[in-house]
């Protein structure tokens, strides 16, 4: 499993030179940095063990001016290499350096006292002593780059910090934080970052987050070497064909699509150094970004100035001019206001639970896999929880109370429309995109677009008396004009009359006799079917343009021809 190993403490304690002589790379600077006199950079550098295993190792920064840039560094870094010089001892940064490891979660690592050569015995013991009280639990090793001395045993100590420490899972798609983007002649924009989670190959389709740029990945690199996929906790390099190095920066984020939201607001659980202020600086990846305080007791809403991505679990960093806290992301994503019940709920880590408070309506699994709250195995074991339909999760009790609804809404229909107690789909069912999946498991009778109550039907009901004149007009005269639409609608139903025109019926028993009709007329003219009916040419009229509609007839100028499926 890849580990980076994160190496802090003050320059002038012989860092750079312990970094050169247990790698044999000069970390300090980039050449072109050196032209533009930034002194600030991040080194990288892999980092041999004497088991053949190799570690990422990432140089940060130990001057008190460069912290936020030390904070960058130490984001996703496994375990530590604090160097202390054994003449001076722990600098005040050196304690806020081990402070933000251990906001970061970063508990495993070695205790380097270096110049061992320059002080005598009794000096070395006490600055070996200090060291040990300072980080207790830490293999603390006196060593010497000028010498060599005890470098073979930090080598060996590592290795033992390295076997104690678990990568920290951090499921999801691919995400790397960008701490260097440059161009190279020849080959274009590169970007580097350690691996947080996910593996990138060539060819990957990427996007650059918060910006949304949409880019793939031309070629990986780990230290230097192409590969044909990196895994999480390497140190990473990436070419992104079509993008401008202008357009990046130290912050951005190289992520798989649908994993992660970009989001101006972090719900965190906190922990304090010192009394939170309402305005601090919110390191989280390779980023710091200005943010407002809102909180609740232990809890708090970091209100960004910035977007920025990140998932739950993820630790942040809280500094004003020192570091003050930091905190666990709760809820990446969350809405306005802080509600320290879901957060309560969100810090115990139950799938199921989380997902439950997450989701009443239907939502899609991609777009909660989308919300960063959860990594998929996660997730998937949460959404067992939920009813199903299609892609759609929801919630078992909304459902039973989309059925309780749409009964009563179907229930009150029928007693009062009896001739018509159905109701079209959609209108029973808002216009959304679940509706369709989630209309077979309402429990109801479908017929011809309307949903009805199970063994419900049209009925006459009050309308017995009405549908009775009806019928004595039509036998009478064979043809009648009908004010109730949903009344002729009911009796044609029941094969009873035939709508003909806007408004008007006749009865089935003439109908019937003027299809018999049509086969006997060559051509079919208006006139000769009234006249072989009998009947007037109004009613001719509306029942030969009934026949169009169903489809038995075809006008053609001012004759009609069955059509031939009617012609035996």
């Amino acid at each position: 499993m890849p580990l980076t190993v994160g190496t802090a403490g003050h320059i002038d304690h012989g860092k750079t030179w312990l970094v050169r002589a247990l790698t044999g790379v000069d970390t300090d600077r980039l050449p072109e940095e050196q032209e533009r006199g930034i002194s600030i950079a991040l080194g990288y550098a892999p980092l041999e063990l004497p088991d053949g295993r190799s570690l990422s190792l990432i140089d940060v920064p130990g001057h008190e001016r460069f912290v936020r840039t030390m904070v960058a560094g130490a984001t996703g870094i496994d375990l530590f290499l604090l160097v202390i010089d054994a003449a001076e001892g722990a600098r005040p940064q050196t304690h806020e350096h081990l402070a933000i490891l251990r906001l970061l979660g970063v508990e495993r690592g070695v205790v380097a006292v270096t110049k061992a050569d320059a002080v005598d015995e009794e000096t070395l013991e006490l600055a070996l002593a200090e060291a040990q009280e300072l980080v207790p639990g830490a293999e603390v090793v006196a060593v010497s780059a000028k010498t060599g001395a005890g470098l073979d045993v930090l080598r060996s100590a590592l290795a033992r910090a390295a076997d104690a420490a678990a990568r920290q899972e951090r499921p999801g798609g691919t995400r790397l934080y960008v701490d260097r983007a440059f161009s190279l002649t020849g080959i274009g924009t590169v970007v580097t970052g350690t691996l947080w989670a996910g593996s990138i190959g060539p060819g990957d389709e990427l996007r650059v987050e918060p910006s949304g740029l949409r880019t793939r990945a031309r070629s990986v690199q780990v230290h230097d070497v192409d590969v044909l996929r990196a895994e999480a906790g390497q140190r990473v390099a990436v070419n992104l064909p079509g993008i401008e190095r202008s357009r990046l920066r130290r912050g951005d984020v190289l992520v798989q699509p649908g994993f992660y939201p970009v989001t101006w607001r972090l719900d965190v659980a906190l922990e304090e150094l010192e009394p939170v202020p309402p305005a601090v600086t919110v390191h989280i990846g390779t980023s710091d970004v200005p943010a407002r305080v809102v909180r609740d007791g232990r809890y708090a809403q970091l209100r960004l100035r910035e977007s920025v991505l990140a998932a739950r679990g993820d630790r942040v960093v809280l500094r004003t001019e020192t570091t003050v806290g930091g905190g666990v992301v709760l809820d990446p994503f969350p809405p306005r206001g802080l509600d320290p019940e879901r957060l309560a709920l969100l810090e115990e880590d139950d799938p199921e639970a989380i997902v439950r408070a997450l989701v009443r309506e239907p939502v899609t699994g991609q777009s909660l896999q989308a919300r960063g709250l959860l990594g998929p195995a996660d997730l998937a074991r949460g959404l067992a929880a939920l009813q199903q339909a299609g892609d759609w999760f929801f919630a078992p009790e909304w459902l039973e109370e989309l059925r309780a609804s749409a009964r009563e809404r179907l229930a009150r229909r029928a007693e009062e429309s009896p001739l018509d107690p159905g109701l079209p789909l959609a209108e029973l069912l808002p216009a959304e995109a679940w509706a369709p999946s989630v209309t077979p498991l309402l429990r109801l009778e479908r017929r011809g677009g309307k949903a009805y109550l199970p063994g419900s039907a049209p009925r006459l009901g009050e309308n017995e008396a009405a549908a009775g004149q009806l019928e004595a007009e039509l036998a009478e005269t064979g043809f009648a004009r009908v004010e109730d639409a949903k009344l002729a609608a009911y009796l044609e139903s029941e094969g009873r009359l035939k709508r003909v025109g806007d408004g008007f019926a006749v009865s089935a028993e003439l109908y019937d006799r003027g299809r018999e009709a049509l086969r006997s007329l060559q051509p079919i003219t208006l006139a000769g079917f009234r006249d072989a009916l009998g009947i007037s040419r109004r009613t001719a009229q509306l029942l030969l343009e009934r026949y169009d509609a169903d489809g038995i007839t075809r006008r053609i100028g001012d004759e009609r021809r069955l059509r031939a499926a009617y012609r035996g």
